[in-house]
């Protein structure tokens, strides 16, 4: 079981074959890390659910940096339209 409360701000986030492909910004509202901007300015969200755990001060998530990266979202999962 993995304790949310150990992932902070600035922690790296580390792929299945053991490199970093992210860094945690912070928990973005229930189930998701939003991701440091990228090199093109851009947030990114990942669902809690691919953590597989944290050690050494590293979130490890479940696969490779490149399936990660075409599958995290560019959008808040969060978004709610003003209505």
């Amino acid at each position: 079981m993995i304790n949310i409360d150990q992932i902070q701000s600035d922690m790296p986030i580390v792929c299945s074959e053991g490199g970093q492909f992210a860094t945690v910004d912070h928990l973005e509202g229930p189930g998701y890390i939003k991701l440091t901007k990228d090199e093109t300015g851009q947030h990114h969200y990942i669902p809690l659910s691919w953590v597989t755990s944290i050690e050494d001060g590293k979130v490890i998530v479940d696969r490779p940096g490149d399936k990660a990266m075409q599958e995290w979202s560019s959008t808040s999962p969060n978004f709610i339209e003003d209505e």
